[in-house]
């Protein structure tokens, strides 16, 4: 088993997951690669946390890749695994870790059942975003820099102040609309529980294959969250002269936009291969984790 791991250094239970993180791929025979930020962690002693080879000169190697966070570091690993079509674990140890499989308290045994075979594995629709500049051209840079993959969602929005943007919509080649509004979220199933759940979208049972594109904070009442097929792609045009328009790719920087600008979103070839448990249900989850329903015991 060749185990890539990334984690987010700001928790105050990562040294401790670490710790037993190598003492489980000790006991499975596990072969770990590790991000930078967690290779270079030591002990007061000035002993690494935890022993592996490099991550990043790895990354077409590994079985599985390990998350030890929260929902932005296991986004942060679907960037990384969901284009390499690598199974993708994701264990909490921040507050509220909707889209992780497993607590802190359960590393060991999640890697244990992994290693088994108790697991499910549930392919989630993942997106392409581009951006097309004036005329259709894609934007400058490398192919990496002109498109990005997501698991969650792409926005466009206006940053510093907020401001009204003016925007077109098509969903393929026909016209939704103009949109005023403060901005658009374009969706997933799974990431419908995220940023397009804030702004006032629907909830998507993560199995649909669809998306939804949520206007923020529309300037009008006619403007409401739209659900589509994922097999056609949504394609947001920058139509007010509006400095500082953004596109952010599941919660991180994707490129500056300006008037004529498109965003295209579409189904990305490679879904985003999350590792589950069967006892997981994804209700559940939603009464856990945001209080679905807000059914509390009434003591009678």
């Amino acid at each position: 088993m060749r185990l890539g791991v990334l984690g987010h250094t700001g928790h105050a239970t990562l040294p401790d997951a670490l710790r037993r993180l190598g003492n489980c791929a000790e006991r499975l025979g596990a072969e770990v690669f590790l991000s930078e930020e967690l290779g270079d962690l030591r002990d007061e002693g000035g002993t690494p946390l935890l022993e592996g080879g490099r991550l990043d000169e790895n990354l077409d190697k590994i079985d599985l890749l390990l998350t030890l966070g929260g929902d932005g570091t296991l986004l942060r690993g679907a960037r990384i695994a969901g284009p390499r079509d690598t199974p993708l674990l994701g264990v909490n140890l921040g507050h509220l870790g909707f889209i992780t499989a497993a607590p802190f308290d359960a590393l060991e045994a999640a890697l244990d059942r992994w290693s088994a075979g108790d697991f499910v594995e549930e392919k989630r629709l993942a997106l392409d975003i581009a951006i097309l500049r004036v005329g259709g051209a894609p934007a400058e840079g490398s192919d990496e820099a002109r498109r990005a993959y997501a698991l969650n969602d792409a926005a466009v929005h206006k940053g510093g102040f907020a401001r009204l943007i003016r925007m077109r919509v098509w969903v393929d080649r026909e016209e939704v609309g103009q949109y005023s509004a403060d901005g658009i979220v374009i969706s997933t199933a799974t990431g419908s529980t995220g940023y397009s759940l804030s702004a006032g979208g629907p909830i998507l049972v993560p199995s649909l294959d669809a998306l939804v594109a949520t206007p923020i904070c529309p300037h009008t009442l006619a403007i409401r969250p739209v659900v589509v097929p994922a097999d056609v792609p949504i394609t947001v045009e920058i139509a007010s002269d509006t400095d500082g328009v953004l596109l952010t790719v599941d919660g991180q920087p994707g490129g500056d936009l300006g008037l004529g600008d498109r965003v295209r979103v579409a189904r990305s070839p490679h879904p985003t291969r999350l590792v589950r448990f069967p006892e997981s249900n994804f209700f559940h989850v939603l009464r856990q984790k945001l209080r679905w329903g807000d059914v509390r015991p009434t003591g009678r």
